[in-house]
């Protein structure tokens, strides 16, 4: 055990590292388990690379520490084994730097989308390394100035602007939440930042007093080994809890298992209380079908459109007739809850708007880029020409189709005995007493009770007559 605190190997560092490997793995299945148990469909663009970074940032920054620090014995013969590699670049860029900066651009589209109302007009791929690039410039010039000795410390002079970093895009993340606090969010994700936050202050607290310890203090043995022990440890649980604490909506959830009930939802609707947005009901409404008349009439009754709508799935062309179907979801939310609309507007453009979405819907680019662009996430005619671009198409391609298939005469014989047990209930609620007739005849059935009775042994005419 002679000099592991200078080449590694020490038993706290074993323990540490083992912490570390815990923790990721932990890490990992709460980001794979949603997909695995609960089903969940892989969602497209930053709802699914910005987790997936701050995976691998968290894997980074554990592994940064782990070979800075010397909490594995290794001799460092080759140039990736460098101090530069691991402490300068990995352990800040492609670590702890890339880790806030996923979660700043998370808080950013949530001030966009919902106080400016409108779609973060900066891509994920462009605005997250424009979010690193002060970490990149402070790691391009420790990498030029070589201030790091054989055990990958760095002077004095050099840890108060190293530290400042954290510090800075903490105070970026408080400064965004700052300003979205007034928003009554539907899903917690205020509650979840906040969270995410003091979690944050407190691990880099403890992180920055041990890194100071560590980088001021080379000559004490048990101090070495104590703090590079306390940095893997406490990075350990800050990438675990920073990453499952989610403030991303339900249906799209990958770091979060806790909320158990959001998986049991199946749309949007469901998931923010739009009335009629479930499954069918004993109760819901039939409908007399007429070809003749219009199409986006028809497609008001939600029995009339369920139908249609398995019809153009069997066709594999469903996905303008999902898009009616969430559009008419999102008109009966009032215009005075904007928040709310803008949660199911969000979710229209991701699912079926964005180039490249799931269902992508053929409308004109024009159009298209009048629903990205827009001022106004909230506004009440915001897929008017989209939905009417579509009822042209669905009366060209599905319509004429569907009059004559399978669907249509299920759903003609489903109305037709709904409105039998319609009118059996009806009748049955007819009430037949007996009094409301005062006529009665002998082969009247109900009027039997009704004959007088005479006492025994009346005379056998009495007899007869009775």
């Amino acid at each position: 055990m002679t000099g592991c605190d200078v080449i590694g190997g020490c038993p706290s560092d074993y323990v540490a590292l083992s912490v570390a490997v815990i923790s990721f793995v932990c890490l990992l299945l709460r980001s794979t388990l949603p997909f695995l148990i609960h089903k969940v469909p892989i969602p497209k663009g930053s709802s699914f690379w910005l987790p997936t970074i701050q995976t691998m940032a968290s894997f980074n920054l554990l592994l940064s520490l782990a070979m800075s620090l010397n909490v594995v014995r290794f001799h460092r013969r080759h140039w990736w084994q460098s101090c530069y590699v691991w402490a300068v670049w990995v352990n800040g860029p492609l670590g702890f730097g890339l880790l806030l900066s996923c979660r700043i651009i998370q808080a950013a589209h949530l001030y966009y989308v919902f106080v400016k109302r409108r779609l973060f007009s900066i891509r994920s791929y462009i605005s997250l390394p424009l979010a690193l690039m002060p970490w990149v410039a402070w790691a391009a010039l420790l990498h030029i100035m070589q201030p790091l000795n054989n055990r990958c410390h760095m002077g004095t002079q050099w840890i108060g602007p190293y530290m400042c970093f954290p510090v800075l895009y903490i105070a970026a993340l408080v400064c965004i939440t700052g300003a979205i606090h007034h928003i009554e969010f539907k899903f917690d994700e205020l509650k979840d930042l906040w969270r995410a936050i003091l979690v944050t202050m407190f691990s880099v607290v403890v992180w920055v007093v041990a890194y100071v310890l560590n980088e001021t203090h080379e000559e004490s043995i048990w101090l070495q080994v104590t703090t590079r022990c306390v940095l893997l440890v406490v990075a350990s649980f800050l990438v675990l809890a920073f990453f499952s604490i989610s403030f991303s909506q339900p249906l799209v959830s990958v770091m979060s298992l806790n909320k158990k009930e959001s998986f049991k939802l199946k749309t949007m609707g469901e998931a923010l209380g739009i009335p009629d947005s479930g499954i069918l009901s004993q109760n819901d409404p039939t409908l007399d079908v007429n070809p003749n008349d219009p199409l986006d009439k028809l497609l008001q009754n939600k029995r009339f459109r369920l139908s249609f709508m398995e019809f153009a799935d069997s066709c594999l062309a469903g996905e303008s007739v999902h898009f009616y179907n969430e559009v008419q979801q999102l008109e009966k939310i009032p215009v005075t809850d904007p928040v709310k609309r803008i949660y199911m507007v969000r979710h229209i453009i991701e699912k079926y708007i964005n180039t490249g979405s799931p269902m992508e819907v053929n409308i004109s680019h024009k159009t298209r880029q009048e629903i990205l662009t827009t001022p106004d996430l909230a506004h009440p005619d915001l897929f008017k020409n989209s939905v009417n671009e579509l009822l042209q198409l669905i009366n060209m391609n599905l319509a004429k189709d569907y009059w004559s298939s399978m669907f249509f005469l299920k759903f003609k014989e489903e109305a037709d005995m709904r409105s039998a047990d319609h009118e059996l209930e009806h009748v049955n609620g007819w009430n037949y007493s007996p009094r409301l007739s005062s006529v009665h005849f002998p082969d009247n059935p109900f009027s039997q009770d009704h004959i007088p009775r005479h006492p025994p042994g009346h005379d056998g005419h009495g007899s007869h007559l009775q």
